[in-house]
This record gives C-alpha cells, structure tokens and sequence, in this order.
C-alpha cells in the first residue's frame, strides 16, 4: 500500500514538472510571437516619442526655452517614460519579466481595448468576455458531445440501417466549420425567415427584466449553438459509432449476449466501460474548449467573448491581452491533462505509473 501511495506521488510529482515546463516554454514563445521579437515595443518607443514631443511643442510654459534646453527636457520625460515602462532595458531582458507577469497573471493593462466599464486591465476586459464565451461554447459543445455519445449508441445497435448510411454520407460534410454552417444559418432564419436574430448576445436595448433579458439571450444563443451542433454532430457520432462497435464485437460481449444479459447491461458493462478513458479526454478536451471560444464563430454572430476579443488583440498587436488569454488557456490545458493522467491511473489499470513498469 505504501509503496503504491510513493508511486503514485512520484508520478503526480513528474508529470506535474514536466506539465509546468511546457507552460513556461509555450506562454514565453507566445510572448515572443505576440511581440514580434522586440517590435512591438519599437512601435511602443515611437508612440512615447511622438506623445511627449506634441506635449512639449503645445506648452506654453517652454516657450521661452531655447532649442536645446526644449529638447533635453523632452528627452528626459521621455527616458523617465520608458523606465517606467521598462522600456530601457535590452528587450531580452524585458521578455523574461514578461514571461514572470504572465506566468503569475500580473497582466497590467491593454494597450489599446477597454472593458464595457471603460477599464483598461486585462483581467477585467477577460473577466467580462469569460461568461460570454462560456455561456456559448457550454451549451453548444456539451449539448453537441452529448448528443453524438447518445446518438452513436443508438446506431451501434443499427449497424447498416438506412440511418446509419444516411450519417456515414453526412460525416464528410463537418470538414467545413461551424462559423460556415453559420453564415447559412444566419441568412435563413434571420435574413429570410426573419425568425432569429442576426447576432449579438441580447437586443438592443437590453430588456430590463431579468426574465425578458433571459429569453433575449437564449433567442441570440439558438443560431450560433445550432452552428456548432450541425457543423460536428455527423463526424463526432461517426466517430464515437464506429468505437462503440469495435468494442460491441469482441469475444466478452458475445459472451454476455449467450448469456442473456439486457442490451443496456451489456452497453453500460462491457461497451461504455472499456472506452470510459477515451470518454473521458474527449469531454476534458471539451471543457477546454469552452475556455477558448471560436474567433471566426464569435466575429460572425457578433458574439462579445474570449474568441472575438482575441481577434480584436491580434489586430491591435494587443500584446497584454494575447498573453492573458493564452496565459489562462495554457494552465487550463495543463490542469486538465494533469488531472487526466491521475484519473487515467484509477480507472485504466493498464497505465503505468513507474518506469520499471508498475502499475496502479
């Protein structure tokens, strides 16, 4: 027992090193990226640069400073400036106290978005996208990952039933994204039809009850929740159909089928149990990707959360605000792959904990 309790810790222990050393390599070759190796700070120099020269040449106060005094002053404001922004130093040096205010999720302020308060912190302009974003992508991709796990049993049982066709000869068609399947949907039910709204999260004005505002946004919900579903549902129950009856014909399940056991035994026991750990990475990658959002899906229905702000910092070269958000999807990636690996431990025996080959 106690042997087993020092496996388990020792291999909590690597993966959770080697897990933060991936964290740390991949939030500071962002932060390279998102920087332009040093250029956007030059184009943060130059905007200090023009700022306090147009400062200096509107006080009248100067007026009667001489040329050079004008210029050493406006000089010394901008060396004071560029201290305190830290812009003095070499930039590889400006790169690892970056890295430290990421990886400890100082994000100071955006240089150039706001929050809908008029805030220029980053945690505030994420906070305020986070449940837009989550509201979204949590209906969408847990209702969609349902679905297809129940779906897909249902034609494991139907092996070569016109409907199983019919999904075989629909799965091709998830190579197009959601934000696609969007577009259509937006001009049917909203340009055409005149049912739904075209985007956005509520109307405009919001309602002021909290009712009425509810079912504004289950209204603006249904297009966009509509696109993520249709646009994986075939693909993903194809998927998960196909595993389901690779494990539906192996020798215990004919077995358990001679001896007369219900179909629903059979499917919890011998079917769902032997593919619980695949199930399981599948919905923590899922819970994932509710963090993450979809830039294109959430440009296109106006959707104001993570993904649509990440497409506004990357055309503002916001570097603060491209950090915080793959600061946040990095320990979000490496929690969830942490926790997999110890659940992987207690419910598939199979995984190794040791390098001699121990097992849990």
């Amino acid at each position: 027992m106690l042997n087993n309790l020092l496996r388990i810790l020792r291999y909590t222990l690597v993966r959770g090193i080697i897990l933060l050393i991936t964290v740390v390599v991949g939030v500071y070759l962002t932060i390279i990226i998102a920087n332009g190796g040093g250029y956007v700070d030059e184009i943060r120099e130059a905007m200090i640069r023009e700022e306090i020269g147009l400062q200096v040449a509107g006080n009248e106060a100067l007026r009667d400073l001489t040329l050079e005094e004008r210029r050493a002053y406006e000089n010394r404001l901008i060396e004071i400036e560029m201290e305190r922004r830290g812009l003095n130093e070499h930039f590889l040096i400006r790169s690892f106290t970056y890295l430290q205010n990421g990886l400890t999720l100082q994000l100071g302020s955006a240089e150039y978005l706001l929050s809908d308060s008029g805030s220029r912190q980053v945690q505030n302009i994420l906070g305020e996208r986070l449940y837009p974003t989550l509201l979204l992508m949590a209906t969408g991709q847990l209702l969609l990952f349902f679905i297809s796990i129940v779906f897909a049993l249902f034609l494991s049982r139907r092996y070569g039933s016109p409907i199983d066709k019919f999904v075989v000869a629909m799965a091709p068609t998830s190579a197009a994204p959601a934000w696609f399947f969007g577009i259509f949907l937006i001009l049917i039910f909203a340009g055409i039809l005149g049912w739904l709204p075209f985007g956005g999260m509520v109307a405009a004005p919001p309602p002021e009850h909290w009712f009425l505002r509810a079912l504004s946004v289950i209204k603006h919900l249904i297009l966009p929740v509509s696109a993520i579903v249709v646009s994986s549902v075939f693909l993903v129950s194809y998927h998960w159909r196909t595993f389901f009856l690779i494990y539906s014909s192996e020798d215990y399940v004919e077995m358990a089928k001679a001896k007369g056991l219900p179909s629903s035994v059979i499917e919890r026991r011998y079917v769902l149990r032997p593919t619980l750990p695949t199930i399981i990475t599948s919905f923590a990658l899922t819970l994932i990707g509710l963090w993450t959002g979809a830039i294109v899906l959430e440009t296109v229905f106006a959707w104001p959360g993570i993904g649509r702000l990440t497409q506004q910092a990357i055309n503002l070269f916001d570097t603060p605000v491209l950090v915080g958000t793959v600061v946040i999807y990095a320990y979000l990636l490496a929690l969830t792959v942490f926790l997999l690996d110890i659940i992987y431990a207690l419910v598939d025996p199979r995984v190794k904990l040791g390098v001699g080959g121990d097992r849990a």
